[in-house]
């Protein structure tokens, strides 16, 4: 699978999902060591002061907060812990936030378990990696971000009052996706998906899922 090119990776793996988490235990296998897990910002930030691994495997949306508040919260006391973002979305914001906290990258949950050790691998050895889908536009959406202390703009007053979960929720169903799948391709319940697109439609004022399509496809959000 993967050259032994120096000894096996520390990793931890930070995802409020358990069965995920699980999963990807089983994905990476023997190919490196897993020394931890979490669940929240909080467990998460204490076991990875902890532990010292060299690469943690952080999700953008968890119950305490998000990705970046863990790297945000170690990256100066533990310099040498790298984070790569493992996560269903490929919203800009939840890519441009964590990046910018300090991750050294940033993949999908659509990825292979030997792309997944490959990527590990190379974070652990000091590279960037991205979804390659994501590496074009990390690149152009950085060109044009405003300088790291000062706030990104905002463009849209209704979108902006979405959370990253209901934004992602929204784009797929401007994509046509029904609710098992949405729940599906974010390892939420069907139950958790109404309940986000309630609070959208409230949030938007608007009464039907037709209207919350039409909405989000008028932003070419899909």
């Amino acid at each position: 699978m993967t050259s032994p090119r120096r000894r096996r990776p520390r990793v931890f793996i930070v995802d409020d999902h358990a069965l995920f988490r699980a999963g990807v235990r089983a994905e990476l296998g023997t190919d490196v060591d897993v020394i931890g897990e979490a669940a929240d910002v909080v467990p998460a930030i204490d076991g990875i002061a902890a532990c010292e691994p060299d690469v943690v495997l952080l999700d953008v949306h968890l119950p305490g907060g998000g990705g970046h508040a863990v790297v945000t919260a170690l990256k100066a006391t533990h310099p040498q812990v790298r984070f790569l973002a493992l996560s269903a979305s490929d919203a800009p914001e939840d890519v441009i936030a964590v990046i910018r906290a300090g991750a050294r990258g940033y993949v999908t949950k659509t990825i292979s378990g030997a792309e997944l050790v490959d990527a590990v691998y190379r974070v652990a050895d000091g590279e960037a990696v991205f979804s390659p889908r994501l590496a074009g536009f990390v690149l152009d959406a950085f060109a044009a971000l405003p300088a790291a202390d000062q706030e990104q703009p905002s463009f849209d007053a209704e979108l902006d009052q979405l959370t990253p979960r209901e934004r992602e929720v929204l784009r797929l169903i401007a994509r046509g996706f029904t609710y098992k799948e949405i729940a599906r391709e974010l390892f939420i319940s069907v139950k958790t998906v109404e309940s986000h697109v309630s609070s959208v439609l409230h949030k938007l004022q608007l009464s039907t899922r037709h209207q919350l399509t039409r909405w989000a496809t008028e932003r070419r959000l899909s």
